[in-house]
């Protein structure tokens, strides 16, 4: 079966690509692709995230596994068919995590292999790359939990005044 995909590139603009892949085909992939048909090099960070209706991040599937447990799912090892279907059709992706190039990649249909057709195949080409990734607004409510961690913290300067200068 042949996975079409919209990509879009969350930017203020209309910025998207439309991909056909193979259902078998591994996330990593499906990565190379979109780096390809957006004219990244590819040579960063990326990850999908599993998503729900509403877009809101789930699991993440990575490029590299930098995790000390080892227990995060590497995109060489997941097919598209596993994660994707008609009733789960959304993922995040995630590209170069300095500049935070988010996409939203959006299932259109399941379709038979054409014969004589090469997959994947970048279908449609619509809009330019900006210069630069979009600045990303972050909710102050996202680090409620944060602040309150950090502010838990007993600091006392006098905790401080025996140490050398040297380490000033």
């Amino acid at each position: 079966m042949v996975y079409k995909f919209r990509v879009i590139l969350d930017v203020k603009e209309d910025v998207f690509r439309d991909i056909m892949i193979q259902g078998e085909a591994t996330l990593e992939d499906f990565h190379n692709v979109i780096n390809q048909s957006f004219g990244f090099t590819g040579e960063e960070m990326a990850s999908f995230y599993l998503t729900d209706e509403d877009w809101n991040q789930g699991e993440e599937i990575t490029l590299f596994d930098l995790s000390e447990s080892g227990e995060i799912r590497l995109m060489e090892e997941v097919t598209i068919d596993s994660v994707v279907s008609e009733e789960e059709p959304k993922l995040l992706y995630v590209y170069d995590f300095m500049s935070m190039w988010t996409f939203f990649v959006n299932l259109v249909e399941i379709d038979d292999e054409q014969q004589g057709v090469s997959y994947p195949a970048v279908l449609n080409v619509h809009g330019s790359i900006p210069a630069e990734a979009p600045e990303k607004n972050f909710v102050a409510d996202d680090f409620d939990e944060f602040d309150d961690e950090f502010n838990s913290f007993d600091y006392d300067d006098d905790d401080y005044q025996g140490l050398s200068e040297e380490y000033y």
